[in-house]
């Protein structure tokens, strides 16, 4: 463990509605109450692969299933606004990034970026966010850390209601590099950053913008994985 993460639940008297289990409850902090922080200090990171898995896709790992308290808690930062459960969402990302690589070493965090529709309706770059308050937490624990922005997103339709191969064809043309990408620093081991992965789809795609023009991702990490539902 990076240690001290929970701590930040303790920094700040938020809403009285939880945002893990919408529980009305005085003196919450960052909007989290002390049962679903519980919840979310049990999860550990572990490998997570979708089946089948699309070509290019990086070795993932996740914290958890989507489902719960990490989903609930999830919902309310990217739809509702709740910025203040993003310092211990990204400590959280911080810990799967650990997890994913390992001893200590140069870390290159690259978030998926969001088109600027999906931003706005998310209230801001909700992943950027993420990953700064990520690096943070693993500079805090030694790590030498930095955040990198190569690849832009296109606009496209929402994927929602798409199944497994309309998501890989819309994922597949939606993101480009930006000018004057440059290969990763000698030594530096490029993480793949996103909130959740359901296909895989869009990391594989971001994954191959990046290995094109250098910086082929070791790893990807990821704060929930969806469970694929079989049908009887």
């Amino acid at each position: 463990m990076l240690g001290g993460i929970w701590a930040d639940l303790a920094d700040l008297v938020l809403p009285a509605e939880c945002a893990g289990c919408r529980a009305r409850r005085s003196g919450l902090r960052h909007g989290v109450c002390p049962d679903c922080v519980t919840a979310l200090r049990a999860l550990r990171p572990r490998p997570v692969r979708p089946v089948p898995a699309p070509p290019g896709l990086p070795p993932c790992h996740a914290l958890g299933t989507y489902g719960g308290p990490l989903r609930e808690v999830l919902l309310a930062y990217k739809e509702h606004g709740r910025h203040a459960v993003a310092g211990p969402l990204g400590a959280l990302l911080a810990e799967v990034v650990a997890a994913a690589v390992g001893p200590v070493r140069p870390v290159l965090l690259v978030p998926v970026p969001d088109t600027p529709e999906a931003a706005r309706a998310r209230y801001g770059d909700h992943l950027g966010r993420l990953a700064r308050h990520c690096a943070r937490r693993l500079r805090t624990a030694g790590w030498p850390v930095r955040v990198h922005r190569p690849v832009r997103a296109l606009p496209r339709p929402d994927s929602v209601t798409l199944d497994s191969a309309g998501r890989a064809a819309v994922a597949a043309s939606a993101f480009r590099a930006r000018p004057g990408v440059v290969a990763a620093p000698r030594g530096s081991t490029v993480v793949l950053l996103d909130d959740i992965v359901t296909t895989g789809s869009t990391l594989a795609a971001v994954s191959q913008v990046l290995t094109a023009r250098g910086l082929p991702p070791s790893v990807a990490a990821v704060l929930a994985a969806t469970e694929k539902r079989h049908h009887r």
